[in-house]
Protein backbone atom coordinates (compact mmCIF):
# COMPACT_ATOMS: atom_id res chain seq x y z
CA UNK A 1 0.00 0.00 0.00
CA UNK A 2 3.00 2.31 0.52
CA UNK A 3 4.35 1.79 -2.82
CA UNK A 4 0.98 3.02 -4.67
CA UNK A 5 1.05 5.93 -2.54
CA UNK A 6 4.52 6.88 -3.67
CA UNK A 7 3.41 5.87 -7.03
CA UNK A 8 0.54 7.88 -7.12
CA UNK A 9 2.32 11.09 -5.47
CA UNK A 10 5.36 10.66 -7.76
CA UNK A 11 2.93 10.28 -11.09
CA UNK A 12 0.59 13.17 -10.09
CA UNK A 13 4.05 15.47 -9.86
CA UNK A 14 5.18 14.28 -12.93
CA UNK A 15 1.93 14.78 -14.60
CA UNK A 16 1.11 18.51 -13.20
CA UNK A 17 4.43 19.88 -14.52
CA UNK A 18 4.51 18.56 -18.09
CA UNK A 19 0.80 19.84 -18.11
CA UNK A 20 1.58 23.34 -16.93
CA UNK A 21 4.03 23.46 -19.67
CA UNK A 22 1.51 22.02 -22.21
CA UNK A 23 -1.45 24.69 -21.07
CA UNK A 24 1.07 27.70 -20.06
CA UNK A 25 1.48 29.07 -23.60
CA UNK A 26 0.79 26.82 -26.10
CA UNK A 27 4.24 26.39 -26.76
CA UNK A 28 5.35 29.95 -26.40
CA UNK A 29 7.85 31.06 -24.59
CA UNK A 30 6.72 32.59 -21.14
CA UNK A 31 10.98 33.46 -20.39
CA UNK A 32 12.34 36.86 -21.03
CA UNK A 33 13.29 37.17 -25.00
CA UNK A 34 16.68 38.53 -26.50
CA UNK A 35 18.15 40.97 -24.75
CA UNK A 36 17.24 44.79 -24.56
CA UNK A 37 19.47 47.09 -26.07
CA UNK A 38 20.49 51.03 -24.70
CA UNK A 39 18.88 51.86 -28.56
CA UNK A 40 15.91 52.89 -30.05
CA UNK A 41 14.48 53.58 -33.23
CA UNK A 42 13.34 57.34 -34.51
CA UNK A 43 9.87 57.13 -32.81
CA UNK A 44 11.67 55.99 -29.22
CA UNK A 45 10.82 51.88 -29.30
CA UNK A 46 13.91 50.23 -27.28
CA UNK A 47 15.91 47.44 -29.30
CA UNK A 48 14.83 43.88 -28.54
CA UNK A 49 18.00 41.88 -29.99
CA UNK A 50 17.71 38.07 -30.62
CA UNK A 51 19.99 35.62 -32.11
CA UNK A 52 20.08 35.61 -36.03
CA UNK A 53 19.05 32.06 -35.93
CA UNK A 54 15.69 31.68 -35.84
CA UNK A 55 15.32 35.38 -35.70
CA UNK A 56 12.13 36.67 -37.34
CA UNK A 57 12.39 38.46 -40.96
CA UNK A 58 10.09 40.20 -43.06
CA UNK A 59 10.18 41.08 -46.86
CA UNK A 60 8.01 43.49 -48.56
CA UNK A 61 6.41 43.64 -51.80
CA UNK A 62 4.19 46.58 -53.37
CA UNK A 63 2.33 47.21 -56.54
CA UNK A 64 0.26 49.95 -57.74
CA UNK A 65 -3.51 49.04 -57.13
CA UNK A 66 -5.41 49.87 -60.29
CA UNK A 67 -8.72 51.05 -58.75
CA UNK A 68 -7.90 53.75 -56.65
CA UNK A 69 -4.46 55.46 -56.86
CA UNK A 70 -3.22 53.87 -53.83
CA UNK A 71 -0.40 50.49 -53.25
CA UNK A 72 -0.87 47.14 -52.47
CA UNK A 73 1.37 46.06 -49.87
CA UNK A 74 2.01 42.27 -49.39
CA UNK A 75 4.59 41.24 -46.73
CA UNK A 76 6.01 37.52 -46.50
CA UNK A 77 7.09 36.45 -43.43
CA UNK A 78 9.53 34.08 -41.77
CA UNK A 79 10.09 33.05 -38.64
CA UNK A 80 7.39 35.46 -37.52
CA UNK A 81 3.71 35.38 -36.46
CA UNK A 82 1.24 38.34 -35.93
CA UNK A 83 -0.35 38.54 -32.32
CA UNK A 84 -4.28 39.33 -32.27
CA UNK A 85 -5.70 42.58 -30.61
CA UNK A 86 -6.15 42.98 -27.38
CA UNK A 87 -3.45 40.47 -26.45
CA UNK A 88 -0.50 40.50 -23.31
CA UNK A 89 1.51 43.65 -24.03
CA UNK A 90 4.88 40.97 -23.68
CA UNK A 91 7.75 40.07 -25.80
CA UNK A 92 7.25 36.19 -27.11
CA UNK A 93 9.44 34.55 -29.18
CA UNK A 94 8.36 35.59 -33.11
CA UNK A 95 5.37 37.61 -32.51
CA UNK A 96 4.26 40.88 -32.32
CA UNK A 97 3.22 43.39 -35.30
CA UNK A 98 4.92 45.15 -38.09
CA UNK A 99 4.46 48.91 -38.72
CA UNK A 100 4.21 50.84 -41.96
CA UNK A 101 6.18 53.77 -42.28
CA UNK A 102 7.09 55.94 -45.54
CA UNK A 103 9.73 57.90 -45.64
CA UNK A 104 10.25 57.57 -42.05
CA UNK A 105 6.92 58.41 -41.22
CA UNK A 106 5.05 56.02 -39.22
CA UNK A 107 1.41 55.08 -41.17
CA UNK A 108 0.00 52.12 -40.21
CA UNK A 109 0.33 49.53 -37.86
CA UNK A 110 -0.43 45.73 -39.39
CA UNK A 111 -1.68 42.56 -37.35
CA UNK A 112 -2.15 40.85 -40.88
CA UNK A 113 0.40 40.60 -44.35
CA UNK A 114 -2.01 42.27 -46.45
CA UNK A 115 -2.71 46.33 -46.44
CA UNK A 116 -3.76 49.03 -49.15
CA UNK A 117 -1.61 52.22 -48.79
CA UNK A 118 -3.59 55.00 -49.45
CA UNK A 119 -2.43 57.48 -52.32
CA UNK A 120 -2.36 60.48 -50.07
CA UNK A 121 0.79 58.86 -47.77
CA UNK A 122 2.39 58.72 -51.58
CA UNK A 123 2.74 62.00 -53.75
CA UNK A 124 4.25 62.38 -56.68
CA UNK A 125 7.75 61.83 -56.48
CA UNK A 126 9.65 58.28 -55.28
CA UNK A 127 8.91 56.88 -51.73
CA UNK A 128 10.57 54.60 -49.33
CA UNK A 129 8.13 52.13 -47.66
CA UNK A 130 9.51 50.69 -45.05
CA UNK A 131 7.80 47.44 -43.06
CA UNK A 132 9.77 46.75 -39.36
CA UNK A 133 8.74 44.32 -36.87
CA UNK A 134 7.86 44.46 -33.16
CA UNK A 135 7.22 42.74 -30.17
CA UNK A 136 4.06 43.08 -28.42
CA UNK A 137 5.46 45.07 -25.48
CA UNK A 138 6.38 47.43 -28.19
CA UNK A 139 10.37 46.73 -28.57
CA UNK A 140 11.76 46.76 -31.83
CA UNK A 141 12.90 42.56 -32.88
CA UNK A 142 16.75 43.46 -33.68
CA UNK A 143 19.51 41.13 -34.93
CA UNK A 144 23.25 42.31 -35.14
CA UNK A 145 22.11 45.71 -33.72
CA UNK A 146 19.66 46.03 -36.77
CA UNK A 147 16.10 46.05 -36.90
CA UNK A 148 14.11 43.44 -38.63
CA UNK A 149 13.15 45.37 -41.50
CA UNK A 150 12.37 45.64 -45.01
CA UNK A 151 12.44 48.53 -47.38
CA UNK A 152 10.56 49.23 -51.24
CA UNK A 153 11.34 52.15 -52.79
CA UNK A 154 7.67 53.83 -54.80
CA UNK A 155 7.53 55.92 -57.48
CA UNK A 156 4.16 58.09 -57.73
CA UNK A 157 4.52 59.67 -61.18
CA UNK A 158 0.98 61.90 -60.55
CA UNK A 159 -2.36 62.22 -59.06
CA UNK A 160 -3.64 58.84 -61.10
CA UNK A 161 0.02 57.13 -60.45
CA UNK A 162 1.04 55.03 -63.31
CA UNK A 163 3.72 54.30 -60.10
CA UNK A 164 6.73 51.56 -60.01
CA UNK A 165 7.62 49.63 -57.34
CA UNK A 166 11.18 48.09 -56.75
CA UNK A 167 10.59 46.02 -53.43
CA UNK A 168 13.67 45.04 -50.84
CA UNK A 169 13.32 41.58 -49.16
CA UNK A 170 15.27 41.54 -46.20
CA UNK A 171 16.00 39.73 -42.65
CA UNK A 172 18.11 42.52 -40.98
CA UNK A 173 17.38 45.76 -42.98
CA UNK A 174 18.27 47.58 -46.49
CA UNK A 175 20.47 46.85 -47.91
CA UNK A 176 20.61 42.92 -46.54
CA UNK A 177 23.99 42.21 -45.21
CA UNK A 178 23.70 38.05 -45.88
CA UNK A 179 22.83 35.61 -48.25
CA UNK A 180 21.66 35.68 -51.89
CA UNK A 181 18.61 38.14 -53.67
CA UNK A 182 15.38 37.30 -54.38
CA UNK A 183 14.59 35.30 -51.15
CA UNK A 184 12.13 36.86 -48.06
CA UNK A 185 14.35 34.49 -45.70
CA UNK A 186 17.90 36.43 -46.65
CA UNK A 187 17.20 40.06 -48.62
CA UNK A 188 16.31 40.34 -52.35
CA UNK A 189 13.98 42.15 -54.88
CA UNK A 190 10.76 42.07 -56.13
CA UNK A 191 8.53 44.03 -58.11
Amino acid sequence: MLAVCVLLLTGSAGCGSGGAQENGQKGDSPSPVGKLLDETDKQGHQYREVDEKGAPGVGIEVQPAADDGGWNVRLTLRDFRFSAAGGKAAAVTGRGVARLFVDGRPVARLRTSAYRLSARYVPHGTHHLTARLYADDGTVWTVEGEPVESTADITASGPEHAGTANGALSVHGSPPRTGGRGSPDRGGKAS
